[in-house]
């Protein structure tokens, strides 16, 4: 399903060839938020995991035939509602085309999908400090859920959890 939703902006979904672009574009984002360090992802992997396993997806956006940006997501289930969902990871756009729509025209193809594939939710996170992004999507409709937090297991954590 590719959109040409806003002159010259084209959104496709995203193949393998596409794994160091995305790579690429997560560690802008990882950088953006100052969480660089925890960032271990290779191309290689990317094509592995979402490719081979199909444990993700992406799109991504290109200006005049560039790619300017990149939505990083999976399939998630909700038990309330007893329906998939898709859970958004990562939402990038390259900051030189920043504050043109294309993130909104890239929430807006997501949305599309939910809705095609019947889920019951589109859902993401994000960091509490980023109060513009905040004010956006409340303005969108979306709203927070005060009553959860995020935690996580991993490296050494996760590998000593018995």
């Amino acid at each position: 399903m590719d959109r040409n939703v806003n002159s010259g902006f084209l959104i496709r979904p995203a193949e393998r060839k596409d794994a160091a672009l995305i790579a690429k574009y997560i560690r802008e984002l990882a950088t953006f938020e100052n969480e660089l360090d925890q960032v271990t992802v290779t191309a290689e992997n990317l094509e592995t995991n979402m490719f081979e396993q199909n444990g993700a997806q992406a799109i991504i956006g290109e200006l005049h035939g560039t790619p300017v940006g990149f939505a990083f997501f999976h399939q998630s289930f909700s038990t309330f509602l007893g329906k998939k969902g898709i859970t958004l990871v990562d939402l990038y756009i390259e900051p030189e085309v920043r504050n043109r729509g294309f993130g909104k025209s890239m929430m807006a193809y997501l949305a599309a999908l939910a809705r095609e594939q019947d889920c019951g939710r589109l859902e993401w996170w994000c960091h509490d400090w980023n109060a513009p992004a905040i004010a956006l999507y409340k303005k969108w409709g979306a709203f927070p859920i005060d009553n959860i937090r995020v935690y996580r297991l991993c490296g050494t954590a996760l590998s000593q959890f018995l």
